[in-house]
């Protein structure tokens, strides 16, 4: 049985995903600071863990990996939003949202490197449409994502004469939290809860697309049809899609 790590494994996407590849008979280890609703099965291994904990991280995959026969697939899902003026946040806000979204992925891909490369498996970092565009009132979030994509995509060239891809999937908006906006004063937000997107994916429909990009070793996914016409139009003209946007979004927070 193959297996497959994915860190926010308890949030809408990542049980979407966990839930398509346990369908198809994998092992999914789901990592996430809360595991409440999962339950361990045959199939399924919840891990209670604050991903920006190194050492705490670096032990519970050292477990993963002595549990698992091998370790085919690693997910990198876990990320936060943080939604505002950047005049309005603190500096340490954005070490925060920096923490989750990016050196938490590097700290996890650090534990995994040797093992995927036992497998010949696969890197799947979970990108955003923010990890290749601008979004408005996104500055930290889009930093860390387009660093997250930046990462993935220049390990690729390193990995890949050991047999292993590294994939980018990027999501537009994703329903995951709508109606849950429990944002903290600096602007902090769950993935999937804000009211300004544009065009929402169900996390069963993203995964699906994700999972079809994965069997196909598709180096970039985008995940919907904003992020298709966002990966098109930032090629052809960047300034006409940062105006676009800008006014759609804006829009949406008004």
């Amino acid at each position: 049985m193959k297996t497959a790590v994915i860190s926010g494994g308890n949030g809408g996407l990542g049980r979407a995903l966990a839930a398509r590849l346990e369908a198809e008979g994998w092992h999914c280890v789901l990592l996430d600071v809360n595991i409440s609703g999962l339950q361990k099965t045959v199939s399924r291994t919840p891990i209670a863990i604050d991903l920006t904990d190194s050492a705490a991280l670096q032990a519970a995959c050292g477990e993963i990996v002595a549990m698992r026969s091998s370790i085919d697939l690693v997910i990198y899902n876990a990320g936060v939003s943080q939604i505002g003026p950047f005049e309005d946040t603190s500096m340490e806000s954005h070490r925060r949202v920096f923490d989750i979204n990016y050196f938490a992925a590097v700290d996890m891909a650090r534990a995994f490197v040797q093992p995927v490369r036992d497998s010949k498996g696969t890197h799947l970092a979970i990108s955003s449409v923010a990890g290749f565009a601008p979004l408005h009132h996104r500055t930290a979030y889009a930093a860390s994502k387009h660093a997250m994509q930046g990462f993935f995509a220049s390990l690729r060239s390193e990995e890949a004469p050991f047999g292993v891809s590294c994939l980018i999937a990027a999501p537009s908006f994703i329903a995951t939290n709508i109606g849950n906006d429990d944002r903290s004063e600096d602007g902090i937000v769950r993935p999937g809860s804000a009211a300004d997107g544009i065009d929402y994916m169900s996390p069963e429909s993203a995964a699906d697309v994700i999972l079809r990009g994965l069997k196909r070793t598709k180096a970039f996914i985008p995940v919907g049809r904003v992020a298709r016409i966002a990966s098109l139009l930032m090629r052809a003209s960047p300034r006409f899609y940062q105006t676009m946007m800008r006014r759609k979004i804006s829009n949406n927070q008004s």
